[in-house]
């Protein structure tokens, strides 16, 4: 009898290191990949890009970030595009820490201490204000794939798994804080599947009375 292997299914995650958001709702999914057989695949797109045609309607938060708001983006794809895509997920890691759980915000420090942390030449720094970035059409084929999956009217996270006909099932979020852990992680998992999978379910909602909360992080 021959031995029967089965794959993880693989969970396309696409983000930007700016996005407090985002960065809770990637730590929960990778507390997920501890208790389901999921594999992660990061991916990277841009609020910048996804706001610029609407600037001027963006959350006030969102358009005080400026032109800092491409930095963290701009370094990621540039690391992507130079070392491959297996440098995303330890890279925006220690990117999110440093951002958001350190208090960093969008700074060149933040950015430098996460490429040493990770071994990535220094240099990649010099990309994040980078006239002209020299892999601009990368970002945005990799942000418009993951928009193309969802529509316009959603942020980041997009999260993309493979449906029952083979296709894939993508959605916007969770957004949840904090960040659940064991099975508290594994029953939103199930449950947002759920929901993303049935015929003509659009979006589940409610008012956020509390800030992303980092300290289980």
């Amino acid at each position: 009898m021959s031995e029967q292997t089965s794959a993880k299914t693989p969970v396309d995650f696409w983000f930007d290191p700016l996005c407090a958001w985002a960065w809770m709702t990637s730590r929960w999914v990778l507390e997920v990949e501890k208790v389901r057989d999921i594999e992660i695949r990061w991916h990277v797109m841009s609020l910048a890009v996804l706001n610029e045609s609407k600037m001027d309607q963006a959350p006030a938060t969102l358009r005080e970030t400026g032109a800092s708001m491409w930095y963290p983006v701009r370094v990621v794809t540039a690391a992507w595009q130079k070392h491959g895509s297996g440098v995303l997920g330890p890279l925006y890691t220690a990117l999110g820490t440093r951002i958001h759980n350190e208090g960093m915000g969008l700074t060149k420090e933040a950015i430098s201490g996460a490429l040493d942390e990770v071994g990535l030449p220094a240099d990649l720094v010099d990309y994040a204000d980078q006239e002209n970035f020299e892999f601009e059409a990368e970002l945005r084929a990799s942000h418009k794939e993951g928009i193309d999956k969802v529509g316009e009217e959603v942020g980041t996270p997009v999260i993309a798994v493979p449906g029952a006909d083979g296709e894939q099932l993508a959605f916007f979020g969770p957004v949840v804080t904090p960040a659940p852990m064991g099975e508290e992680a594994a029953k939103l998992w199930d449950g947002t599947l759920l929901v993303a999978s049935l015929p003509g379910f659009y979006e589940l909602k409610r008012t956020r009375t509390k800030g992303p909360d980092f300290s289980n992080l």
